[in-house]
């Protein structure tokens, strides 16, 4: 059979300024929607073909929700957007001089260029906790997470060696903001409703469940409040909680601790922080801090009018008054910024003045557990709540930000289910069988 080998994307050249958009997230994916009926050409770009809701992973990876409820297709959310075009494939290169960029599946020219192509996961340069950690970054990991989770207890089923059982049940997550105290309470409710169901013969008690942040509290970002109380539902849920330590090694059977500490467990769960994803090509001096691009009150990239940054991928310092070292990186500024982009676009195509970026904080929240969760609100009111009304508006927002009524009605369904029956349905390994331990 012959090799296909492609070296062409094979996107028509419409007459129209071409606006190649690298990265469907969250800011990528709301540029795309404020090209919708413009007369130019949208080019999207993602080494997936589907959009993930990621502050839903951790539901996937604890086995409360299907895959397929967090993911929507690019060309069923854009199927029927005219001039739009999705070519699945990574970015390699760009050429600024040449309005050109390369990629796995071959060259491709553009008018202007928005780079959304978002964060990865940052292990500090340990190389042995990136070798041996599970991160939380998207579906696969959250899949091989899943697979990790229900794997270990079913071979602790299968030792009579207490301290290997122990370290088969025993989960280090590291990481103090919403991913971790979300992972944490969720293995949380796992051992307490559900794997004593699952796996009587196990002496539940065995199980430990560690949650370690390098900072005095968790949820910086946050209120004192909202991190105090979160450290509170996780101590009640039984939860080992670890402020002011950080990771200094770990070979996938033992952690080690800047204060000499040590814990064994064959799940270490990375969720400590993110760095954006390089991209070559762009000068030296357009590349900042964590490797986030330099972008001015536009979003463009400095020294070049035509090149646009938003999201986990750019930093914009010393323009926004209140965040002077540049906006956080999660979902809502790469929201607002790919919307500006967006429209500032369009201004630049019909001759309008840009329109500069000013993040409009909304707040934000996490969830523990079961009617345990915290919210700090700064708009439309200000509200700090915790517990079961916290939990509620939790739910509804993240609801309604998820992509497709499909999806939101499959999530709503799956935790209304969950509400009354504490049972997490998708608890299936999708993997290779393997035998032993190793």
């Amino acid at each position: 059979m012959p090799k296909l080998i492609t070296t062409r994307t094979r996107i028509a050249d419409l007459g129209k300024p071409r606006i190649v958009v690298i990265g469907g997230g969250f800011g990528g994916l709301e540029v795309a929607k404020g090209l919708a009926g413009f007369k130019a050409q949208t080019v999207l770009f993602d080494k997936y073909n589907h959009h993930c809701f990621q502050p839903l992973l951790y539901q996937v990876a604890s086995s409360g929700l299907d895959t397929s409820s967090i993911v929507f297709p690019f060309r069923r959310r854009f199927g029927t957007q005219k001039d739009f075009f999705f070519r699945m494939g990574e970015v390699t290169a760009i050429k600024p001089e040449e309005n050109y960029i390369e990629t796995s599946i071959g060259g491709v020219k553009y008018d202007y260029l928005v780079l959304a192509n978002g964060a990865s996961t940052n292990y500090y340069g340990m190389k042995d906790v990136e070798e041996n950690a599970m991160p939380l970054k998207n579906i696969i990991d959250s899949i091989k997470l899943r697979n990790r989770i229900i794997q270990n207890f079913e071979l602790a089923l299968l030792t009579d060696d207490v301290e290997l059982m122990n370290s088969l049940m025993d989960f280090v997550i590291v990481g103090g903001g919403p991913t971790g105290v979300e992972m944490a309470g969720a293995l949380a409710e796992l051992k307490s409703h559900v794997f004593p169901r699952d796996y009587p013969e196990l002496q539940l008690s065995h199980m430990d469940i560690h949650l370690v942040e390098a900072t005095g509290r968790l949820l910086n970002g946050m209120s004192d409040k909202a991190g105090e109380k979160a450290v509170q539902y996780l101590q009640e849920m039984g939860v080992k909680v670890h402020l002011n330590t950080a990771v200094k090694s770990y070979d996938g059977h033992e952690v080690t601790f800047n204060n000499g500490n040590k814990l064994m467990t064959r799940s270490l769960i990375w969720a400590a922080g993110v760095k954006a994803n390089p991209v070559k090509g762009l000068p030296a001096e357009s590349i900042g801090r964590a490797g986030r691009i330099k972008v001015d009150e536009f979003n463009r990239v400095l020294g070049f009018e035509n090149i646009f940054a938003i999201g986990d991928a750019a930093i914009m310092e010393g323009v926004d008054k209140d965040f002077m070292n540049g906006h956080p990186q999660v979902a809502p500024p790469a929201m607002q910024q790919g919307r500006l982009v967006a429209e500032n676009i369009k201004r630049i195509i019909t001759k309008k003045k840009l329109k500069p970026f000013r993040y409009k904080d909304q707040g934000s929240m996490a969830t523990v557990g079961r009617n345990r969760a915290v919210v700090d609100l700064k708009m439309p009111f200000k509200v700090k709540t915790q517990g079961t009304i916290a939990w509620f508006i939790w739910m509804f927002v993240h609801l309604m930000s998820l992509v497709g009524a499909r999806n939101r009605v499959l999530v709503l369904i799956n935790w209304l289910s969950s509400y009354f029956s504490y049972d997490k349905s998708n608890r299936v390994i999708i993997a290779r069988p393997k035998d032993g331990v190793s």
